[in-house]
């Protein structure tokens, strides 16, 4: 015969349920932060070094494709291929490769990762297979005075333990310098699942800007980049 709890035990053992069942839960929660945190010491917004790929840049009714082959020198890497909806001819190439030899592309990217404070991260989404985290940012540099106005948005794809999309945008309208009002920006960086021998590799990244210099000069603007035909490249070796 099944035995009816009196709703006075009930009460008196809720709130002992409700801690044990917290400190069950905290592990749990804790854990995969740590993953995370963990993950974005090593973690490079451009992808892993060692791949070429084309790059296809749409932006204020502007269409550029680039190759980039990493297996080249690095004035050498970067090679014009189409612009406005069509092949590159000659001069223009050439103008490019120029444009090249007199500053060169490389250089390590910046590390923005890096400047995420781990600390203020929190879980603000849940599925099976994702984790949504958001977090401040710190500033870069003393001189840094955007950061202070910004958070990251990273989902994280359990299954395969990569950060699937990485975001920063603003929380608010703010001026970065006299005479700028910025009313949004929002830059968002998506990666391919990692298959196989395959890592997760930078598929695009889309950015949107909102604001206003001078109260007069529109600085609205939309730039979105498409990453594809990813090879594996061995760096050339010197003689």
């Amino acid at each position: 015969m099944l035995e009816l709890v009196p709703p006075h035990l009930v009460l008196v053992s809720m709130p002992a349920l409700l801690f044990l069942s917290a400190f069950a839960w905290a592990p749990l929660v804790a854990e995969p932060t740590r993953t995370v945190v963990k993950a974005l010491e090593s973690f490079r917004t451009e992808g892993p070094p060692g791949w070429s790929f084309t790059q296809h840049t749409l932006s204020e009714g502007k269409d550029l494709v680039e190759r980039y082959d990493a297996g080249q020198p690095e004035f050498r890497r970067w090679n014009l291929v189409a612009q406005n909806g069509r092949l590159a001819n000659p001069e223009e190439i050439i103008s490019y490769r120029e444009g090249f030899a007199r500053q060169s592309r490389g250089g390590t990217a910046p590390r923005i990762a890096r400047q995420i404070d781990t600390e203020s991260m929190v879980l603000a989404a849940e599925t099976p297979e994702r984790s949504t985290y958001q977090a401040k940012l710190k500033a870069g540099d003393p001189s840094d005075r955007t950061a202070l106005f910004l958070r990251a948005i990273l989902v994280w794809h359990k299954p395969t333990g990569v950060i699937e999309s990485f975001t920063v945008e603003s929380t608010g309208a703010f001026s970065p310098t006299v005479g700028v009002r910025i009313e949004f920006m929002q830059t968002t960086m998506a990666y391919t699942l990692p298959v196989d021998d395959r890592p997760s590799l930078l598929s695009s990244v889309r950015t949107r800007l909102r604001g206003r210099a001078f109260w007069l000069k529109s600085l609205d603007a939309e730039v979105n980049v498409t990453y594809s035909d990813y090879r594996r490249s061995v760096p050339l070796r010197k003689p």
